[in-house]
């Protein structure tokens, strides 16, 4: 295998602090976009659209923020009739801390949402475990409206005097970045293994997402 080069603990520390440079820049990009994010203009959305809660109860697009003034929603690909879990889906939501107590304490609310009734959620919901809300919007137009598709992505709220407002929205690896397990393992020397990444020559790959499962069939 065609391992970097094996050095002292000095040179080791030398080309680790050269990184932090680098390192120091995109910490320094990000916070610089994150200013011009919360600076986009917004779409006020109509509140009149009915999704179904978790409970089978009706709830209005303003009940889901549950009095907190920001929602972040995570679109997760199930659609009505199909038996097909995103395995992608699947294993964001598992990286999703189920606990809100830190996001609510700041004001916002994380929930996921599909085109799929709660018929179908609530199998998949119960599966895995997860407690985060989980709304369907089967029968409206809320994903239509929004132009959502069936894909996967993640859309920002705003709630003010009770009106609803979008402010952000991203898919792709927009939301690969907020994994926490893409994260961890992209700062190990192998990364993901996956052959897109470039990689010493002769480290292991393999094709892209091939080593991803649902959590129970690994």
């Amino acid at each position: 295998m065609n391992r970097p080069p094996v050095v002292s603990a000095a040179e080791w520390q030398a080309a680790r602090d050269a990184l932090l440079v680098k390192e120091k820049e995109i910490t320094r990009a990000t916070d610089a976009l994150a200013a011009e994010r919360r600076r986009l203009p917004m779409v006020q959305l109509s509140t009149d659209y009915s999704f179904t809660a978790p409970d089978g109860s009706a709830a209005s697009l303003v009940d889901l923020f549950d009095g907190k003034q920001q929602l972040v929603v995570y679109h997760f690909m199930l659609q009505p009739g199909s038996s097909h879990i995103c395995d992608g889906c699947a294993s964001f939501t598992d990286n999703l801390a189920q606990d809100q107590t830190h996001l609510n304490a700041r004001d916002t609310r994380l929930a996921l949402m599909s085109p799929a009734p709660q018929s179908q959620i609530a199998g998949v919901r119960s599966r895995f475990g997860w407690t985060l809300p989980w709304y369907s919007a089967y029968g409206n137009t809320f994903y239509d409206d929004l132009g959502l598709g069936g894909g996967f992505g993640l859309s920002v709220f705003l709630l003010d005097h009770g009106e609803v407002f979008r402010t952000y929205y991203t898919s792709g690896r927009g939301v690969d970045r907020l994994r926490t397990d893409h994260n961890l393992l992209d700062l190990t020397p192998y990364g993901r293994k996956e052959e897109w990444e470039d990689s010493p020559e002769g480290w292991p790959q393999e094709p892209t997402w091939t080593r991803l499962r649902l959590r129970d069939e690994y």
